[in-house]
């Protein structure tokens, strides 16, 4: 199993909120996690870095090698639970960090089984045989009217709200989570990212850039390639790989 990573402040951005860790058990068990925070930059900056640290340290906390999919289903809910509850704790009781939050991507990724965990825009992509099909369903207002029907993909690509998210860790006491498992056969990637690539960087561009399958390439490419396009937000990438 191959994993690659980077993270980016982008142009405009003063400081970079994103956060990653990345990890692996044995050649064919690894993890990762991705949070863009939210709530200033003081804010934003704690609250990813604590979930991300919380969240690493409860998967190598209680990651068994032939674990059954439910308890790792359970395992990744548990540790975006505490996660949730360490960085509301926290902007709780310091005034000026109140409002602070992070969304959330996680994934295990066994043999050829992911295990994916989220709340917020952060996402999950399968990249496959020169297609990508987005895993993760966005909590955001934009999302809701899509999935209501009230504006169509054109409208919502440029919608003046498309920053305004409607689940977050550490934005209230408690959290919901949204979990996916699905198959990856050999030919196929996992892509985890912040909305600073998928709002940067069309599926087109991305197929492009993964197709000749140089898979030590494909972070930094994404990462320029969301530059090159204003980098207009902090850019995280991760992209696992048989």
């Amino acid at each position: 199993m191959k994993i690659v990573a980077k993270t980016d402040r982008g142009y405009v951005r003063e400081s970079n909120q994103d956060a990653y860790a990345v990890g692996e058990f044995s050649d064919e068990v690894v993890w990762a996690v991705v949070c863009d925070g939210m709530g200033g930059a003081a804010g934003g900056n704690i609250a990813s870095a604590l979930a991300v640290k919380v969240i690493s340290d409860k998967i190598n906390a209680s990651y068994r090698e032939n674990m059954r999919d439910v308890s790792i289903k359970n395992m990744l809910d548990f540790a975006l639970t505490a996660a949730n509850i360490e960085v509301y704790d926290m902007a709780d009781a310091k005034p000026e960090l109140h409002g602070m939050g992070t969304t959330v991507v996680c994934a295990i990724v066994r043999d050829n089984q992911a295990f994916i965990a989220h709340a917020g825009d952060s996402r999950a992509y399968v990249l496959s045989g020169g297609n990508i099909r987005q895993i993760t369903t966005d909590h955001s207002m934009v999302q809701d009217l899509l999935s209501r029907g009230k504006i169509t993909d054109e409208q919502a690509a440029n919608h003046p709200n498309k920053n305004i998210i409607t689940r977050a860790v550490g934005v209230d006491k408690s959290i919901e989570i949204d979990f996916d498992q699905l198959d990856l056969d050999d030919e196929s990637a996992l892509l985890l990212c912040t909305d600073g690539l998928s709002n940067y960087v069309t599926n087109d561009e991305i197929i492009e850039l993964v197709s000749d399958g140089k898979h030590y390439a494909f972070a930094d490419r994404l990462v320029q390639k969301a530059n090159a396009n204003g980098g207009g937000d902090n850019i995280t990438v991760v992209v696992i790989s048989k």
